[in-house]
């Protein structure tokens, strides 16, 4: 007699006929009614009666587990990098593991992080939108496509009038440090991505082996020694109580004035007023930031007005590579609760 799994992730088609030999499968949650449009209610009926619940970003309080394992759920996973949408002390109550998907958008915020360390330094993103709002343009012309023959084409002399003069001019990220905070799976692929840029890379990771980051080609840091000597700053630290607020006004205070601060991690682990404050006092010379405290940020919030800020809406995990990840990553552990063998994707409790 097959199992139940109620899916609400995506999962590969070559993993999934596997589990289809194992399972009777029911769609759920928001991979059948589309992201964001399922209350809890409405998934907790969904998914009782299922001995393997798969979850993506749905989130299941006490009082789901306990109805899912009183209905005979024996298996629960989230497809998550940091599974905090389940109730973790709830799962310890009715005895069961929790699987989840460790680094199944690392690449895909590494490579994004690049990208706003770039514009941002190059400022890129407020030249692009000064140009689109009409600054620093030249006077219409009856014909675009008539053009002189000039051999060096340029915007014209370097004076008050220049782009520069307004944008800035950034620097290169060759020969640069870049300090990571946190070295788990994003931490280690931005890094990777920053040794093969020249850059120097410090990490602080007190929980990470020295050797191993040495091993890697990273520097391991106390915290004064990333903050003080880095040209740029990228945060990778989950949100748990020990992680809330913690990018403080110290940790401002203590960056070089013309270092950058990127955020593809979490609001909750900066000081929100620090943050603000440091850039309108120019402690630091400028931000990119993908994730804010209240989403979508609010529309009198002050780095919306700042143009040392590069900001974008919580873009940084999501390409279409990243279901296909996730999805492989969670059916090994599907696979492995079926076949009867030990789980590798485990969440510690």
């Amino acid at each position: 007699m097959k199992k139940k799994l109620a899916l609400c992730t995506p999962i590969p088609a070559k993993e999934m006929e596997q589990i289809e030999t194992y399972c009777d499968v029911t769609v759920c949650g928001e991979l059948k009614h589309g992201k964001g449009n399922v209350e809890e209610a409405q998934l907790r009926e969904e998914c009782m009666g299922a001995e393997l619940v798969v979850l993506g970003d749905e989130a299941a309080g006490a009082d789901t587990i306990r109805a899912w394992a009183e209905s005979g759920m024996k298996f629960i996973g989230v497809a998550k990098g940091t599974p905090v949408t389940v109730d973790f002390e709830a799962l310890k109550e009715v005895g069961l593991s929790l699987s989840y998907t460790p680094g199944r958008n690392a690449v895909t915020v590494a490579e994004y992080c690049f990208g706003l360390m770039i514009a941002v330094t190059r400022n890129i993103a407020a030249s692009s939108t000064g140009l689109h709002c009409g600054e620093h343009v030249g006077e219409c012309v009856e014909d675009i496509y008539k053009v002189p023959k000039v051999r060096n084409v340029i915007w014209g002399p370097l004076d008050e009038k220049h782009p520069f003069t307004d944008y800035g001019i950034g620097f290169e990220l060759y020969g640069k440090t870049l300090g990571v905070a946190g070295y788990g799976a994003i931490g280690r692929q931005v890094a990777k991505r920053a040794l093969a840029f020249g850059m120097r890379v410090l990490s602080y990771d007190p929980y990470y082996p020295a050797d191993q980051m040495r091993e890697q080609g990273v520097e391991p840091a106390s915290l004064e020694q990333m903050l003080s000597e880095s040209d740029i700053v990228s945060i990778h630290l989950p949100v748990m109580p020990a992680t809330e607020g913690i990018v403080d006004k110290t940790w401002f205070d203590r960056m070089k004035p013309t270092a950058y601060f990127i955020n593809t991690a979490r609001a909750a682990v900066v000081d929100q007023r620090a943050l603000v404050e440091a850039l309108e006092n120019h402690t630091i010379k400028g931000a990119a930031i993908d994730v804010f405290w209240q989403e979508p940020i609010p529309a009198n919030h002050p780095l919306l007005k700042m143009r040392n800020v590069l900001l974008t809406p919580h873009m940084a995990g999501l390409t279409t590579d990243v279901d296909g990840w996730s999805g492989a990553i969670m059916a090994e552990d599907v696979l492995a609760y079926l076949q009867g063998k030990p789980r590798t994707h485990l969440w510690k409790l």
